[in-house]
């Protein structure tokens, strides 16, 4: 009787360490990562020029033609002569090395 006891115990405590191991790996491999892409398109946003190529996140490619830190927006240039205000967030990913579907 004692000894069943003792398995029953020792196999309780190895559900513990599996789901341990288990949230160790979905972090390792899920969130991780996605922390930091989430840095990486932080430090973007912050590094923000006049005249670097962007992307927003609706999918407009466009060349930044000001900065604007206190209202936190940047205004993009489009097409020739038309400038859209957009949020800095808004501002995902650097388009100087692609070229848009036009």
């Amino acid at each position: 009787m004692l000894l069943v006891a003792q398995a029953a115990q020792g196999g309780g405590m190895g559900v513990f360490i599996m789901m341990g191991a288990i949230l160790v790996i979905f972090w390792l491999f899920m969130v991780r990562p996605q922390q930091k892409k989430q840095k990486k398109i932080r430090n973007f946003q912050n590094s923000l020029q006049e005249g670097a190529k962007i992307v927003t996140g609706g999918g407009i490619y466009g060349t930044i033609k000001r900065v604007d830190v206190s209202a936190d927006t940047v205004d993009v240039e489009i097409a020739r002569g038309v400038v859209i205000t957009v949020s800095r967030g808004y501002v995902f990913e650097d388009a100087s090395s692609q070229t848009p579907n036009a």
